[in-house]
């Protein structure tokens, strides 16, 4: 379980392919605070480290995780926002995150305004996840507040620290970015599609 207030940025080091899965090695400050077994989030999605090195470690993508996120398109050198999983009873900061990727989405428009920017996303709304005003969503792993919710589509606003703390300063249209969907309104939606069965 995670929070999605992102804690750093880690940088890809390796990529190895293993059948249908990738081992990715990354390299970050992070390192002395894992230990194998431990879930990091990577761009939003959950993933297990499986070896530590001195300042890279390593976890392993299977062929469902990398056909439904972004990290299919890691490259050495690419840098991913990592949060380590939350301990239980410290302050939520962001809202609950699972760390489990729902779909991707594509960053359609971004624009500076007011000292923050403002970023436009377009999903496949046929996979039936949704967004509402001022409901939570998760971008690459990154808690953030909708706005200007619609059928497939929304935009979040993003403060001057997460846009330099985060890959949000990498962003361009085109950017293929991870997607979580508010667990509640999963829930909702779920039981709303069973009534109307």
């Amino acid at each position: 379980m995670f929070t999605g207030i992102i804690e750093t940025l880690g940088l890809v080091n390796k990529l190895e392919k293993d059948g249908s899965n990738l081992h990715i090695t990354i390299k970050s400050e992070l390192v002395n605070e894992l230990q194998i077994d431990q879930s990091v989030a990577h761009n939003g999605v959950c993933l297990t480290v499986v070896s530590l090195g001195k300042d890279t470690y390593t976890v392993t993508a299977i062929e469902e995780t990398l056909l439904k996120t972004n990290l299919h398109k890691l490259q050495v050198g690419d840098k991913v926002n990592l949060e380590l999983a939350m301990v239980l009873g410290s302050r939520l900061d962001g809202h609950i995150v699972q760390g489990h990727v729902d779909q991707t989405g594509i960053c359609t428009a971004s624009e500076k305004k007011d000292g923050s920017h403002i970023f436009t996303f377009e999903y496949n709304a046929a996979q039936n996840n949704i967004t509402i005003e001022k409901g939570s969503i998760t971008i690459d792993g990154v808690s953030l507040t909708v706005v200007n919710s619609k059928h497939n589509s929304f935009s979040v606003a993003i403060i001057p620290y997460t846009y330099e703390h985060t890959r949000f300063n990498s962003y361009n249209i085109g950017t293929e970015v991870n997607l979580e969907f508010d667990v509640i309104g999963k829930y909702v939606a779920k039981m709303m599609e069973k009534r109307n069965l």
